[in-house]
């Protein structure tokens, strides 16, 4: 094993992977091992993450050969600068989100856990494997693992939850056979599926059919994995009918690791001058990022459900992220990445706070809210301190991110762009807003009441530790994730920026 090869790559993968298999036969006799047994995995798997972090910034990219096969021949796992990014988010996330689920899971889905946190850990293994690994194909079953998991975990609820995961089961398959096809047509255009390798013999091969066909189907079965507008219908209904641990966890992080897929193909499979000028994607992808930041957010106003007005937030900011990629200049690229971490904390944090009022209070409904700081201090705080970073309110991350991405419009000459960011983050304010105003004021401006007894809640009633906890780690790690954007942007993203990136920022 050479400098370059370290076992870390692989061990941050393996533990959600074994504990996934391993769970069915301990609960079946232990269901008490269950919840200490996945977080464990998940806290291994994190710890793992943390290490890699550490050596990809001491000594650059890590490799691991699976079965000793090196590549093209065999498949790599590769952690650089963005990965390492990618798994520190994501193994943050789903070990909060898992401390978080015990209570949900208990009111919820009583008698499920087994099968809840069985698939829960599949779900964590698939989405560190699709960052991890380095080969195209592997990529793909990794992102059927990611698919497949999200679609029970939806389905694990009940009612209409059934019926959402089945329409997220249809267009879910279509992104993905569109994915696959791509696949498909760079293979028999370069013959290799390592994605170093692939980027290397691609260019000479930049105006052959298969491949321009390939890369439009890659951007397309992407575009509906991470519910960009117009091919976002499956993400309202899955995120608002899941169990409240379960729209957390999808939320925070499936739709960012379709993102990530992306811009590891766009802009390090091929090079950036192939989505630029040889088919102008990033300027579509630039618009419907704006559209969806403007539409997105209108649909997030007219809702009356706190889970299904989060989930049409969430259309508005994967928008965000797409309009970053779109820019296709460094800030904006920076801008994209540190919203998608960013937007991960965000949305988890708010999701958690959606289903600590629902364990307590059993309320979905916006107007249901009224005065509730009093009886969940703590709760509302969360959900204030993420609706801050929504909006983009310094110090918190989300302001950094809009920052950049705004950096990047000006950069590339495009003022609607810059508008359409002003825009959007005025009508993030509108809807959290009015959550805000029902939270924190017991009564409506002619002095009446909610119309439910204040007795309906004890005073203080605090949601239990273990869902507290996550949702004040989060609060903190969005506080910290603006308060040391520098060092981000530094360790993790500037040395993930495409070469060709730099100085393509054109006025579109």
């Amino acid at each position: 094993m050479n400098v370059h090869q370290s076992a870390v790559p692989i061990l941050v993968v393996l533990p959600p992977l074994v504990a996934a298999f391993l769970l069915p036969v301990v609960g079946w006799r232990f269901r008490s091992a269950v919840y200490p047994l996945t977080l464990a995995a998940l806290a291994f798997s994190c710890a793992a993450a943390f290490a890699a972090a550490r050596e990809v910034t001491l000594r650059g990219p890590l490799h691991y050969y699976l079965g000793g096969w090196e590549p093209p021949w065999g498949i790599e796992f590769r952690i650089d600068a963005l990965g390492a990014l990618m798994l520190l988010m994501l193994t943050v996330i789903t070990l909060l989100v898992g401390i978080y689920s015990k209570r949900s899971v208990l009111q919820e889905i009583p008698a499920k856990e087994v099968p809840f946190y069985s698939v829960y850990l599949l779900l964590a293994a698939g989405l560190i494997g699709l960052v991890s690994t380095a080969d195209m194909f592997n990529a793909y079953v990794f992102l059927e693992i990611t698919s497949l998991t999200s679609y029970a975990l939806v389905s694990i609820g009940s009612g209409a939850a059934v019926v959402s995961a089945f329409r997220y089961v249809i267009l879910g398959t279509v992104g993905a056979a569109f994915y696959l096809l791509a696949v498909g047509y760079l293979y028999a255009a370069s013959g290799t599926l390592n994605m170093a390798d692939l980027a290397e013999r691609l260019p000479p091969l930049y105006e052959s059919p298969a491949v321009l066909v390939g890369f439009a189907f890659l951007v397309i079965g992407m575009s509906i994995k991470m519910a960009l507008f117009p091919m976002h219908t499956w993400l309202p209904g899955a995120y608002s009918h899941a169990p409240s641990a379960v729209s957390a966890l999808i939320a925070a992080t499936t739709t960012k690791a379709a993102a990530y897929l992306l811009i590891r193909v766009m802009f390090f499979v091929f090079e950036p001058r192939f989505a630029i000028e040889i088919i102008p994607v990033t300027t579509v992808l630039g618009w419907m990022g704006a559209l969806a930041m403007v539409l997105g957010s209108v649909m997030a106003i007219a809702q009356s459900d706190l889970k299904r007005m989060l989930a049409y937030s969430s259309v508005a900011q994967i928008g965000y992220i797409v309009l970053g990629i779109g820019l296709a200049n460094p800030a904006g690229y920076t801008g994209a990445l540190l919203h998608l971490v960013n937007h991960a904390f965000m949305k988890g944090g708010l999701f958690l706070v959606a289903g600590a009022i629902l364990y307590r209070t059993g309320r979905r409904k916006i107007h249901e809210f009224r005065g509730l700081s009093g009886q969940m201090p703590v709760t509302t705080f969360v959900f204030t301190v993420c609706a801050f970073a929504m909006i983009g309110i310094p110090p918190t991350g989300g302001f950094f991110s809009k920052f950049y991405l705004m950096l990047g419009a000006i950069e590339a000459g495009n003022w609607v762009f810059v508008g359409v960011i002003v825009l959007s983050s005025l009508l993030a304010l509108a809807y959290l807003a009015n959550v805000l105003r029902y939270l924190y004021f017991p009564t409506d401006g002619n002095g009446a009441g909610s119309g439910a007894p204040d007795a309906a809640i004890p005073r203080r009633q605090y949601a239990p530790w273990t869902m507290l906890g996550p949702m004040v780690a989060i609060t903190a790690g969005i506080v910290l994730l603006g308060l040391f954007n520098g060092e981000v942007v530094e360790r993790f993203i500037e040395p993930a920026l495409p070469a060709g990136l730099l100085g393509s920022g054109v006025a579109r």
